[in-house]
């Protein structure tokens, strides 16, 4: 480990989070809001679902680790809702085992330290026009409604559990125009609707009674401190501190 300690957010789950770093992705956008303020973590796996997960998370997540991460957002069940395969292989996890999986999962995140904190992303929706196009699919893998069944039992697993959640599947059809600019393929997320769970993740983390609280604003900056070393000024006799300067792509989440 890279020293000083700074806080540390995990994003842990499948393909959602594994390629969130991609082409302004929503992890792409943390780390660059939590730039001399926290690490951002991934742990992203593409194609896992629930049960994959299951088996390595004490790998991922030691009980005995000397620090443990301050937040950790966590994605699994899209692929969970894919629909079974008559051979039994494949992605798909019944829907009540995808609920005591994800119980399992929070239980052991919450168990690693009483200041870790949580917030689970449900299945988002899914264009099934983009995914199959207008070519008929005797057996599609993947449907809209097997998405929002899976959705729904994440929001109430988490209420039942005082979990913090984002429902990902009614948040991104709020767009009029979701089918058309919030996936690259029909699964996976657009930089727009990146945006958009970026501007949910900070939301919960402005209203949260959290201390400290873990917004990329109130966190203090690391090196934030005056030096003679700074770039020197208009006035040319002295220098600009630009450790807490607005940088691109900022603003919007101010």
């Amino acid at each position: 480990m890279v020293g000083p300690t700074r806080p540390q957010i995990v994003l842990f789950g499948s393909s959602i989070v594994q390629l969130s770093y991609l082409k302004e992705g929503w992890g792409a956008m943390l780390a660059h809001l939590y730039a001399r303020k926290a690490d951002i973590v991934l742990r992203g796996y593409s194609g896992w679902n629930s049960r994959r997960a299951l088996q390595v998370l004490d790998t991922i997540f030691p009980k005995n680790a000397t620090v443990q991460p301050s937040l950790i957002i966590v994605y699994f069940g899209g692929n969970d809702s894919m629909l079974s395969h008559p051979s039994g292989l494949g992605q798909h996890v019944p829907l009540q085992e995808y609920i005591e999986n994800m119980k399992t999962i929070a239980n052991h995140l919450k168990s690693l330290s009483k200041n870790t904190r949580l917030i689970f992303l449900s299945a988002p929706p899914v264009n099934e026009r983009q995914i199959y196009g207008n070519s008929f699919v005797e057996r599609p893998q993947r449907n809209n409604e097997s998405c929002q069944i899976y959705s729904e039992a994440c929001m109430e697993l988490c209420r039942e559990m005082n979990i913090k959640a984002i429902d990902l599947w009614s948040t991104l059809q709020k767009r009029s125009d979701w089918r058309d600019v919030c996936f690259t393929d029909g699964i996976h997320l657009t930089s727009e609707a990146s945006k958009i769970v970026v501007k949910e993740i900070l939301k919960i983390l402005k209203e949260a009674d959290w201390e400290p609280c873990l917004h990329w604003k109130s966190l203090p900056i690391e090196f934030g401190e005056d030096s003679p070393y700074d770039p020197v000024g208009p006035d040319g006799k002295t220098t600009m501190n630009v450790s807490s300067m607005t940088f691109l792509g900022t603003t919007e989440y101010e």
